[in-house]
């Protein structure tokens, strides 16, 4: 029964580590999709405002305002690069983290296969024991009754 009661635990300690790494797993994806959230948002405010820029063809615009804004545009420009290094990094995140819960799940099911196996042969052998004691018995019937007549 020892043995059973290890594998009971390490049962319990990979559905812990399963559980862990699902919600790791969740964490990582929120974490990634923030960070994708947040390069849609810079991505989207460097459209808008180019596209504000874009809306006066003919306008009379000074050096100075151009120069800003291009400077603007290009601080804009490096934080959404920034940005999308970010995305990556949680990205590389995710698959980590889904590698570590199929780790875990395969680790689970392989224990759980085991523990089926070690039930499924205590049974076969108490089968096996009981039926030898009925023979057993069938025989000293049969003895007592062929010594008896």
């Amino acid at each position: 029964m020892p043995e059973a009661n290890a594998l009971s635990v390490a049962v319990e300690m990979a559905l812990r580590q399963r559980d862990d790494a699902r919600r790791s797993l969740q964490d990582a994806r929120s974490a990634s999709q923030a960070a994708q959230a947040q390069l849609d948002q810079l991505e989207g405010y460097a459209r808008e405002t180019q596209n504000r820029w874009g809306m006066r063809p003919n306008a009379a615009v000074q050096p100075e305002v151009m120069y800003h804004h291009y400077q603007f545009m290009d601080r804009l420009g490096h934080a959404a690069g920034l940005q999308t290094d970010v995305v990556g990094q949680h990205a590389e995140r995710v698959g980590a983290a889904e590698r570590s819960l199929l780790e875990a799940e395969l680790r689970l099911a392989s224990l759980k296969k085991l523990v089926e196996k070690r039930q499924r042969d205590a049974l076969q052998a108490q089968m096996r024991r009981e039926q030898k004691q009925t023979d057993e018995r069938a025989a000293l019937q049969y003895r007592q009754s062929f010594n008896g007549s």
